[in-house]
C-alpha cells in the first residue's frame, strides 16, 4: 500500500508530508495530508481491492458525489484527482481531495462525551442533508429486501412501509463530521428511506442524552410516522452489528430504542 501510495502521489504531481498516516479497516485504505504542486493542502487516499471487485458503489463513491454534489458550498472536501492502477491482481483506486484542516468532532463513530455545538452548525446540517436528499440517483444505499428481512428479525416488527425515498450520505456519524461543519466519507451515498441519515447520526448519539436530544430537535421527522422506516432500518442495521460483535457499547440502547419504534 505505501508503495502505491508513492507512486500515486508522483502520478498526481503531489507530496506527501511525514508523519501522518491514516489506516482504514483491515488496512483496505491509507490516507496521508500533501501538498500539490502549488503548495495547496490535500489530502491522498488510496483505497485497493481485488481487481474483479473494483467496482460498484463503494469503489465509485467519492467520484460519484463529486459529480453529484460538488463541495455543497464548501461542506464537503472537493475531489481534485483521480488515479487508478493494477498490479498482480489488485486494483488500486487514489484519491486527491481538499484536505480538512479542522478534526472529526470524535475519534469513534460512536459520541463518548455530550458536545456542545452552536446552532447554526445544526441549521448547517439540517441544510446540507436536505440539499443532499433532493439530488437525483440511480444509487442505492438501502435496499427494500434487506428492510424486509432484517426489521423483523432485529427490531421484532414488521417493515414499516417509506412514505418516500431520497439520496443520503448513508453514513452520517460524529467520526465524519467536523466544526465548522465539514461531511467526510461519501463511499456509501444512495437512495434509502426519508430520514436516514437523522436516525444514523441519532443512533450513533444514544450514549449522550443531552447530543441525542439535540439530534432530536434538528430533525423532527425522528419519532414521527414519516420517519419510521429509517428509524427501524437504522436500529436493525446496528443491532446486526451488535450480533456480530461490533458497537457492542450501543446494545441496551438499542435495544431500548427498538422497543419504542412501534410507538411512533
Amino acid at each position: 500500500m505505501r508503495t502505491h501510495h508513492a507512486r500515486a502521489a508522483k502520478a498526481l504531481d503531489v507530496v506527501t508530508e511525514p508523519g501522518g498516516e491514516f489506516w482504514g479497516w483491515a488496512g483496505r485504505t491509507l490516507g496521508a495530508p500533501a501538498r500539490t504542486a502549488t503548495g495547496a493542502p490535500a489530502w491522498l487516499r488510496l483505497v485497493s481491492a481485488p481487481e474483479d471487485k473494483a467496482s460498484g458503489k463503494l469503489w465509485d463513491g467519492t467520484l460519484n458525489a463529486q459529480h453529484a454534489f460538488g463541495d455543497l458550498d464548501g461542506h464537503r472536501p472537493e475531489l481534485l484527482g483521480v488515479h487508478d492502477a493494477v498490479d498482480d491482481g489488485t486494483a488500486y483506486r487514489a484519491e486527491l481531495s481538499a484536505r480538512v484542516s479542522e478534526p472529526v468532532l470524535s475519534a469513534d463513530p460512536i459520541l463518548q462525551h455530550d458536545l456542545r455545538l452552536p446552532e447554526p452548525w445544526w441549521t448547517d446540517l439540517a441544510g446540507v442533508l436536505e440539499k443532499v436528499s433532493a439530488v437525483g440517483t440511480d444509487r442505492v444505499a438501502v435496499r427494500q429486501q434487506y428492510m424486509d428481512r432484517a426489521i423483523p428479525e432485529f427490531v421484532g416488527i414488521p417493515a414499516p412501509a417509506a412514505p418516500c425515498w431520497t439520496t443520503a450520505h448513508g453514513d452520517v456519524h460524529w467520526a465524519n463530521l467536523t466544526a465548522p461543519l465539514r461531511i467526510l466519507d461519501w463511499e456509501s451515498w444512495g437512495r434509502a428511506p426519508v430520514g436516514f441519515d437523522a436516525a444514523m447520526l441519532y443512533a450513533y448519539t444514544l450514549l449522550q442524552p443531552i447530543t441525542a436530544a439535540r439530534v432530536r430537535a434538528a430533525f423532527p421527522i425522528l419519532g414521527s410516522p414519516a420517519g419510521l422506516a429509517a428509524e427501524a432500518t437504522v436500529c436493525a442495521q446496528l443491532l446486526q452489528t451488535v450480533a456480530r460483535g461490533d458497537n457492542l457499547a450501543l446494545e441496551v440502547p438499542l435495544r431500548d430504542w427498538a422497543e419504542e419504534l412501534p410507538h411512533c
